[in-house]
């Protein structure tokens, strides 16, 4: 199988530690790490010696001569995501872009048209949907065992603080920003992604942060004849249950990145009771309350991965067959723009005054 050429632009937590943490794995049959850009002299020497044989560059303009690059992987800020990404598919590369996509629905929209125009291939890493605690909650879905599902909770909340430039509302950062496309994505896939999904409420606030973004949020999504999607995002809960609950009509579901537990419902196993309209009461002609032990199951297993190892080698391997035999992926530009768009509309609806 013949190994792609990557060039990589950016060495922080992400380019290093989640990409580059794939590129250097046993999982990569795919890549070859061509060259990596960087504005940091330490970090380019970092990448030298942890991809032998790569070549650096302080600048990625620099990448628009070569003729060798399959794709090139934005890990930059991500206030540059769309201007970097924008020049590299303008100068004919293929491009495979950190999230957030863009800061807006119009900046995604015209990376999208670009891309088209120029017949190149434009990805969005956002690995989350290919983690297996996300497939096997879509799965167990699709296969009805819960039921009608009606509510559908998801958590990604701590008890911590930042500092960092991830804090900062000029750096396209904050919690919903930064956090945001994973819940919200993963929200907008128990829709769907129906057209018609709508945000009926939000709310943005500052908590524990030391800068001007926003690191609470609380989203309520829906659409027509679809669940309730009640996405928190908050540095302040200390005793957090799950990162995902579902509630059906046959039972409810717990998950975590590394386990879930389920209780249900099985057809039959309890016949329906019909309404009595006077009240209750025993045999001795004593009122009780309204109750019964239904016949429940109950059933529970650990995950193998996350979206930090198996996401990211699952989309990966998807990309490389896009590029090579045309095969779509699970994750589409199209649906990680109506994750800004949502985003987008949030924080519209909850301006928060800049301070830097």
């Amino acid at each position: 199988m013949k190994k792609l050429n990557l060039a990589i632009i950016g060495q922080g937590r992400s380019g290093k530690d989640i990409h580059g943490k794939y590129y250097r794995s046993e999982d990569n049959r795919y890549y070859n790490v061509k060259y990596v850009v960087d504005a940091d002299e330490f970090r380019r020497g970092v990448a030298e010696e942890i991809y032998p044989g790569c070549k650096t560059f302080a600048n990625y303009e620099e990448l628009f001569a070569l003729d060798d690059i399959d794709i090139v992987v934005n890990a930059s800020y991500s206030e540059m995501h769309y201007s970097i990404t924008k020049d590299l598919l303008l100068h004919g590369k293929n491009v495979l872009v950190e999230k957030p996509f863009g800061r807006n629905l119009y900046e995604c929209e015209d990376l999208m048209k670009t891309a088209k125009e120029k017949n190149l291939i434009l990805a969005v890493f956002q690995q989350t949907f290919l983690a297996p605690f996300c497939e096997f909650a879509y799965e167990t879905v699709k296969s009805g065992k819960l039921g009608d599902v009606k509510q559908v909770n998801i958590y990604y909340n701590g008890f911590s603080r930042r500092w960092d430039w991830q804090t900062l509302q000029k750096k396209c950062a904050g919690s919903t920003y930064n956090t945001g496309p994973h819940p919200i994505g993963m929200g907008l896939g128990f829709l769907d992604f129906d057209p018609n999904a709508r945000v009926v409420y939000s709310k943005l606030d500052r908590v524990l942060t030391s800068g001007d973004a926003d690191d609470y949020a609380k989203i309520l999504l829906t659409a027509p004849g679809k669940p309730l999607v009640d996405i928190e995002i908050s540095p302040m809960d200390a005793y957090s249950p799950c990162t995902l609950k579902l509630q059906g009509s046959k039972g409810t579901m717990k998950l975590t990145p590394k386990a879930y537990e389920m209780t249900y419902i099985v057809d039959g196993e309890n016949p329906e009771r019909p309404v009595i309209e006077t009240f209750l009461q025993n045999e001795e002609g004593n009122p009780i309350y309204c109750s019964e032990k239904l016949v429940k199951h109950v059933e529970g297993d650990n995950f193998n991965g996350t979206a930090f190892d198996i996401g990211t080698a699952k989309l990966y391997e998807q990309l490389y067959f896009l590029i090579t035999e045309g095969r779509p992926m699970t994750v589409t530009p199209e649906m990680a723009a109506a994750v800004i768009s949502v985003i987008e509309l949030v924080h519209a609806q909850n301006p928060l005054p800049l301070k830097y």
